[in-house]
């Protein structure tokens, strides 16, 4: 009985100092269908952080859900810890507009802003348009309404004074129609909000010479100060046949988000294993070509959680407050 009880003794005080080295938290990413970009990037972030598990004690697993609204409601009823959606997603979360209408997710917290979806003006080079203004007396594709497309041309239209009626055709069609509408002629140019590269503009590219129209910066800040969701962003000249240009846009951004009552330890050793490791998250897909450490910081639509604040500051990305 005596060689019994201090077996238990024993092990008892071993699991005093051995579990703690052990200790491992679990946490799930939502992201979206297995075909898009959402679910490798959420592998690609559960991977880097299962690769420091031993020294940080945080073991991932990614989910593929139904996407931005699913995961910001998810996290909400917690149900997953973390999750990616579109900044616009995000932001009318928050602030109880768009689908939450009357029931905003004051809780959210954003962690990073990831890659941009970007707003790309595609025009046949023949068609002489150089500037968003040009297009007047145009035949253009704006995409069909309530589209995300549609919303991102419209205010762009808007800021440079532009109405349908300056513009000789408008077209409603999805933006997927983009590249046979203009090889058919049927228009000048077409707008499309994706991340990039696209195979739809590549295919594009193929079928008549492209050129892609940049958004001037003085629009792109006019319209990120009355919708902060947002960001400005550059569509690399290494993407599209035909385009020897990095062309400045807008869009909105793939954000990492959780819930303000998650573990501020563990958003922060996520955050700072994505910042150690930005080279490798890098190669993750070609739409993060031109993303920098400082662009993760671009696009935030709500608040960004304390545990992410305190990995950008010691990377001196933010700067401390006294």
């Amino acid at each position: 009985m005596k060689f019994f009880v201090s077996l238990i003794i024993k092990g008892t005080l071993a699991s005093l100092f051995v579990s703690p080295l052990f200790a491992i938290d679990f946490v799930s990413i939502g992201t979206a269908g297995v075909t898009g970009i959402y679910f490798p990037t959420g592998g690609a972030i559960c991977r880097m952080v299962n690769e420091h598990k031993k020294e940080i004690g945080i073991k991932c697993s990614v989910e593929s859900t139904g996407g931005s609204v699913y995961n910001v409601n998810m996290i909400n009823n917690n149900e997953l810890d973390l999750g990616i959606s579109q900044s616009d997603t995000a932001y009318q979360a928050y602030n109880g507009e768009g689908v939450f209408q009357d029931k905003p997710i004051k809780s959210l917290r954003s962690v990073i802003a990831i890659y941009p979806e970007l707003l790309a003006f595609v025009v046949k080079k023949d068609a002489n348009i150089k500037n968003i203004a040009d297009i007047k007396g145009k035949k253009i594709n704006i995409d069909v309404p309530g589209s995300g497309t549609r919303m991102s041309s419209d205010l762009v239209l808007q800021a440079y004074g532009i109405k349908y009626d300056d513009l000789s055709l408008v077209n409603e069609l999805k933006s997927s129609e983009g590249p046979t509408i203009l090889k058919d002629n049927k228009v000048d140019g077409y707008f499309f909000m994706v991340g990039h590269p696209t195979a739809n503009i590549k295919d594009a590219a193929n079928s008549v010479a492209i050129d892609l129209v940049a958004v001037d910066r003085a629009q792109i800040d006019a319209i990120i100060e009355a919708h902060p969701y947002y960001a400005a962003g550059v569509i690399s000249k290494e993407f599209y046949k035909g385009v020897d240009h990095d062309t400045l846009s807008l869009g909105v951004k793939a954000v990492l988000v959780t819930s303000e009552n998650a573990n501020e330890e563990i958003i922060y050793n996520i955050t700072k294993t994505i910042l150690d490791n930005f080279e490798e998250f890098k190669g993750i897909h070609p739409a993060y070509k031109t993303i920098t450490k400082k662009s993760l910081l671009e696009g935030l639509s709500v608040p960004q959680h304390p545990g992410a604040i305190r990995a950008f500051q010691e990377a001196g990305l933010i700067e401390e407050k006294k």
